[in-house]
């Protein structure tokens, strides 16, 4: 479900409440897509990662539980971010 601003969106969570989320990346990791999400209404700064599954044109989210894969997309994402702060610094 998307809101007017295309960065947040709202999922279910597992008691059927809606949570908001700013999507902050996607990053494609071994011919796999995925979602960086952190939740706008909660405090701290923990992100979630997302695996994206296309059916019929349109994305589902997966939540990735897998420690191995979710640290490598997690040292993906950490590299991305560091690529951008260094294109800002020159």
């Amino acid at each position: 479900m998307k809101n007017e601003n295309e960065n947040i969106i709202t999922l279910l969570d597992e008691n059927n409440q809606e949570i908001d989320f700013e999507v902050v990346a996607t990053l494609n990791v071994d011919d796999t897509d995925y979602a960086i999400l952190i939740p706008l209404n909660e405090p701290g700064d923990e992100a979630f990662i997302f695996k994206m599954i296309e059916e019929n044109g349109e994305y589902l989210l997966e939540c990735v539980e897998d420690n191995e894969e979710f640290n490598i997309v997690a040292e993906a994402y950490e590299e991305l971010i560091g690529e951008a702060q260094e294109e800002e610094e020159e």
